[in-house]
């Protein structure tokens, strides 16, 4: 089965030939242009763009096979990450690929400001030789204060302090442990805009940085700071800046984003003492080589569910090595189906619980393996990781994490425990052998190891002798092959719980004839793809 990945953006052509030469893919290139990726999207399980293409709510209505939206860059603007959970869509970028790119960027700018280095290119340009009337700082001693600590902003730490800057950091995301180099220092907000002589932006692009620099920050500021911004246009607010450089507060700033790019109505523009360039913090060779490979490979592994690295609306952690909680992922999710199979009412409330060393982070992402496999079984290939919780919501099933629950004791272990309508529960718990191989290890009451795949008979029963011989001539007659038993007993001579793994699945008159046998209390065919 080929996957159809559609590309409206330049790529390098290495990471086209990749493309290309995967025996699995078909590649369409279009230009970046919304009648262009229109025409093509309905066809496309996967779209690699950067900001020139909208993904909104109206795009994602036409790609109803589209699985994967891969950014090439940090930047989400324009793609309606929201609406894309909704309909199951993996929304991916390539945090860190341009780090370098940006950070020597920043400082650029930085020097281009600080020595008015433009102006006076442009004056010589035009036969004029003013060298007194461009009186610029040095960097040497100066205070550089980072708003935002992440890739692009350690980068510009580590240039800016071999420039004999003083640098502190604004970041609530960061501790101070995080921090390799001590002489950078965490500081607050207000701190930051008093004591800083440079102010260059680094911040993601949220709800809590637009505006970040506003009329208010601006009247806290150091008289004669310059200000760069190389993130994104939302952190700053365009009118306030120009009012502060007017009044003499901002001796100077450097711009490469804007809140409309391009920037066609921005104050900024054309300024004295403002440098602005268009959005090309991330223009090198080197920087777009590693945006393209990564990006067409991040895309290319999360079509065939091989690892979902980069992807900011599922709940894999960065760092997090997929191969390795994959296993585990799997187990949850065989868990959860067997709770939907077992379950004897709507299932309405999860409860989970995680114990060992090896399972310690993984709670989000087990727990929306759990809802997958609950809600797979109804639902079918329209739920996956990353629109499971919202479809769990929707349906009424409330999830928690506990502790406390009755299970068995493994070093590390997976337990779910439903709750459905009527008033019944039940746990499942699973473990896994050798770190590879999902097991479950305990259904309600009972202690038992299987494997959770294939075609199994769940049934309830009695601690006598000879069950196992009845099931076996039953079975016998309908020539249905037994590939394994595992039997849990709660007590000596009380009630039992068997799993038979069985070759094919019992028709729906044996099945029901195998449920009449007075040695049955209850039974359940359950189908698992291996």
């Amino acid at each position: 089965m080929k996957h159809t990945i559609l590309v409206a953006t330049t790529l390098t052509e290495e990471a086209l030939k990749f493309l290309q030469n995967a025996k699995d893919v078909e590649v369409i290139i279009v230009k970046p242009t919304p009648a262009e990726v229109s025409r093509e999207i309905g066809a496309a399980e996967a779209l690699i763009i950067r900001d020139e293409v909208q993904v909104d709510s109206a795009l994602l209505d036409e790609g109803k096979k589209l699985k994967v939206i891969g950014r090439a860059g940090v930047s989400l603007t324009g793609i309606d990450v929201e609406t894309a959970t909704q309909r199951g869509v993996i929304v991916m970028n390539t945090p860190g690929a341009n780090s370098i790119a940006a950070g020597e960027y920043a400082l650029g700018l930085m020097l281009a400001l600080s020595r008015q280095i433009i102006p006076a290119h442009l004056e010589l340009a035009q036969g004029q030789w003013e060298r007194q009337t461009h009186l610029g700082i040095e960097l040497y001693g100066k205070c550089l204060g980072l708003i935002g600590l992440g890739r692009v902003g350690r980068r510009v730490a580590e240039r800016a302090l071999a420039f004999g800057m003083e640098v502190i950091a604004y970041d609530p995301y960061v501790a101070e442990a995080q921090i390799a180099d001590l002489r950078v220092k965490l500081v607050g907000m207000d701190e930051l805009l008093a004591r800083s002589d440079v102010i260059s932006l680094h911040c993601a692009a949220t709800p809590e940085t637009q505006h970040i620099i506003d009329a208010d920050a601006l009247k806290q500021v150091k008289a004669g700071v310059r200000i760069i911004n190389v993130a994104f246009g939302t952190a700053v607010d365009e009118k306030a800046l120009a009012e502060a450089l007017r009044s003499g507060r901002v001796a100077g700033v450097a711009m490469d984003v804007f809140e409309q790019e391009p920037p066609l109505k921005s104050p900024l523009v054309g300024m004295k003492n403002v440098v602005h360039t268009p959005h090309m913090g991330d223009s090198t060779q080197e920087a777009q080589k590693d945006l393209s490979i990564q990006i067409v490979q991040q895309v290319y592994d999360a079509m065939r569910g091989a690892d979902y690295r980069n992807a900011v609306n599922m709940p894999f952690m960065p760092g997090r090595a997929f191969d390795k909680m994959a296993p585990y992922l799997k187990l949850a999710e065989r868990i959860g189906t067997l709770q939907h199979f077992l379950a004897r009412g709507r299932i309405r409330r999860v409860a989970v619980e995680y114990k060992g060393e090896e399972l310690e982070g993984l709670v989000k992402p087990l727990t929306v393996g759990l809802l997958k496999g609950i809600l797979e079984p109804v639902l079918g290939a329209s739920v996956n990781y990353i629109n499971a919780p919202l479809l769990a919501m929707e349906r009424g099933i409330h999830v928690t994490q506990t502790k406390g629950l009755d299970v068995v004791d493994y070093t590390n272990l997976v337990s779910c425990q439903v709750h459905w309508e009527g008033g019944g529960q039940m746990v499942v718990s699973g473990a896994l052998f050798n770190r590879k191989e999902p097991r479950i290890v305990q259904i309600d009451t009972y202690a038992t190891d299987f494997v959770p795949e294939g075609t199994m008979l769940v049934f309830g029963s009695y601690d006598v002798p000879g069950i196992i011989g009845k099931v076996g001539t039953l079975m016998a007659q309908r020539k249905i092959n037994i590939a394994a038993w595992r039997t849990g007993r709660a007590e000596k001579g009380g009630q039992t719980l068997t799993v038979v793994t069985i070759d094919q699945p019992l028709p729906e008159d044996a099945l029901t004839e195998f449920r009449k046998q007075e040695y049955v209390r209850h039974a359940t065919q359950i189908v698992l793809q291996s």
